[in-house]
């Protein structure tokens, strides 16, 4: 079985059910859940270290899904980020992590394809509050600004964390409301 979202209900769901530690929002419910899919992509700036986030994220045991790169040549990251947003969106992956030089490139890219809600993250209080308040989808990492370990804590730190919902919701909500109402003025 797959991991499911928090604004997800499964049948007699009172929002009291415990949570599986470890995993964001994975209501246990009685049923079984298969571990958290991650679909990770990178450029080439960030190769090195797309591949020790994901030998991390395997370390923890979450399955995932490498998009690509395959190297160090030089590639385009928007294409990168194109793939792992549309996994996230079409819900082909639970979550997306994507690395380039800064994260900021990647970040921008991913925010293009609808419904991704991605975000650069340099600290932990702001992997925290990615999640927790803006329920991002995506996080996006800079290889030449995080040494590896710094890496492991922010990914640690945005897939253990909840999103909040609430007033948070709300916020969301509108944030997706821009996002459609800029879609029908380009249509």
């Amino acid at each position: 079985m797959r991991y499911i979202p928090a604004h997800s209900k499964l049948p007699g769901d009172t929002g009291r059910e415990s949570r599986v530690p470890g995993h964001r929002d994975r209501p246990t419910h009685g049923v079984e859940l298969g571990p958290m899919k991650i679909a990770l992509g990178a450029d080439h700036a960030g190769f090195e270290l797309k591949q020790k986030v994901k030998q991390h994220l395997l370390d923890r045991g979450l399955q995932v899904d490498d998009k690509g790169t395959n190297s160090g040549d030089s590639v385009d990251y928007p294409d990168f980020a194109r793939k792992v947003g549309e996994d996230v969106v079409q819900k082909q992956a639970d979550l997306g992590i994507l690395v380039c030089g800064t994260g900021i490139g990647m970040a921008m890219a991913a925010n293009k394809v609808a419904g991704v809600r991605a975000a650069n993250v340099s600290n932990e209080f702001e992997a925290q509050m990615a999640r927790e308040h803006n329920d991002a989808n995506v996080l996006t990492l800079g290889a030449r600004v995080l040494e590896p370990s710094a890496a492991f804590k922010l990914v640690d730190k945005f897939l253990d964390t909840q999103f909040a919902g609430g007033r948070h919701q709300l916020r969301v909500d509108k944030i997706m409301k821009i996002e459609q109402q800029g879609r029908e003025q380009h249509a």
